[in-house]
């Protein structure tokens, strides 16, 4: 008989949207939990896995509210589950105590946030890239997330896995930071069989109940987790906490434990780092984005390249680390950063840091609602190049 993950992954050519992969990528993933409040444009990825859940052995709780969703979610992984949400816009911003929570508490989860246009209700079924600060600031206290950002179906499904093996190599809580154009286009996707998926699995420890304690960190920073019903006593606390996990109030605790929960992402930063490049070579000009706002870019490119400009695209897939070592490297030789978002000024501040006056940066900005007019990058491209 065939393991009930092997069953579970619906391998070979599909034509799905980008919410439908999404969801088949936490299925392939090894996702037994997720739990949801409906909320456009994200809505289709937990009513996939609502109907596909009873076929691969896995549970979806539709709760009152995004707060609830989102500590379900932990108290599953906790008990065991691999475990999701999935949400948009104002959920977003309610669940932000919780990513904090997951961090302090270094519980392995994944939330996907299929941005829409705002500000508070905004635009719920069109798209934006509005939420890009929020997913690293949101929650408040020093902390470090893990954030994807795809620009197709197909990366949908595979940025899906890695938001769950990164979460799981790190004990982190890990975004997926779709929009809407993505989340609703319609396109070819490959699923390959299950055994052709590498998964990270869980860190379970392997010290006995009296050896263990829940919070010491390995040689890599990250500590071990136990499973529950065999022995192995422990405190979850969002309370600043030592080894035990228990609370502690002393500076020397929280420096120790904050210190090591930044570390161990920052410590990782060029492992996480993921890019697409195209025609940097002898670029002079760096297009920069990400997402739906990519695609567009891309068109930008090549009208550029047909008029003569030496124009190139950077595309940041994992967003959170930001790619700042490559920025710099590239403002060593190029002469302007062009950042194309579908916001009014978000993470063109990171490449503007990362720059550090080396190289000119400038934001094309869209507000949302649609992408942008191709026309309107080649026409700030022509103008730097000029």
């Amino acid at each position: 008989m065939s393991s009930p993950r092997r069953s579970a992954v619906l391998s070979g050519a599909h034509f799905m949207d980008g919410n439908h992969a999404a969801c088949e990528g936490a299925i392939a993933a090894g996702a037994n939990f997720a739990a949801g409040y409906p909320i456009t444009p994200s809505t289709e990825i937990v009513e996939r896995f609502a109907s596909r859940a009873p076929l691969v052995g896995a549970t979806f709780l539709q709760m009152e509210d995004e707060l609830a969703s989102s500590i379900a979610i932990l108290g599953a992984a906790w008990g065991g589950a691999k475990a999701f949400t999935v949400t948009s816009g104002p959920g977003f911003s309610l669940m932000m105590e919780h990513i904090g929570f997951a961090a302090m508490t270094e519980t392995p989860c994944v939330f996907v946030n299929v941005q829409r246009g705002g500000p508070s209700t905004g635009l719920p079924t069109l798209p934006a890239q509005a939420d890009m600060m929020q997913a690293r600031w949101g929650s408040h206290g020093d902390y470090e997330i893990i954030a994807l950002c795809p620009n197709s179906p197909q990366e949908c499904f595979n940025l899906m896995i890695d938001a769950f093996n990164f979460s799981e190599q790190y004990r982190n809580p890990v975004l997926l930071m779709m929009d809407e154009s993505v989340g609703h286009m319609t396109e070819k996707v490959v699923i390959p069989p299950a055994d052709q998926i590498d998964i990270i699995p869980r860190r379970y420890t392997s010290k006995a109940p009296s050896e263990y304690l829940p919070f010491k960190p390995a040689s890599d920073d990250v500590p071990e987790m136990a499973r529950v019903g065999e022995g192995y006593h422990f405190h979850v606390t969002g309370l600043t906490h030592d080894e035990h996990g228990y609370p502690s109030m002393e500076w020397q605790t929280q420096e120790a434990l904050v210190g090591r929960l930044v570390g161990k992402i920052r410590a990782h930063a060029d492992d996480l780092t993921r890019t697409e490049e195209k025609q940097l070579e002898d670029a002079e000009i760096v297009l920069v984005a990400y997402g739906i706002s990519s695609r567009v870019a891309l068109w930008a490119l090549q009208k550029a390249r047909e008029e003569g400009l030496r124009v190139g695209l950077l595309r940041p897939i994992v967003v959170w680390p930001f790619p700042e070592k490559r920025i710099r490297e590239l403002a060593q030789r190029v002469k302007a950063f062009v950042v194309v978002e579908l916001n009014y000024g978000q993470m063109v501040r990171e490449v503007e840091r990362a720059a550090a006056g080396r190289a000119r940066t400038i934001l094309v900005p869209h507000a949302g609602g649609a992408v942008h007019p191709p026309e309107s990058i080649v026409k700030v491209l022509r103008e730097v190049g000029s």
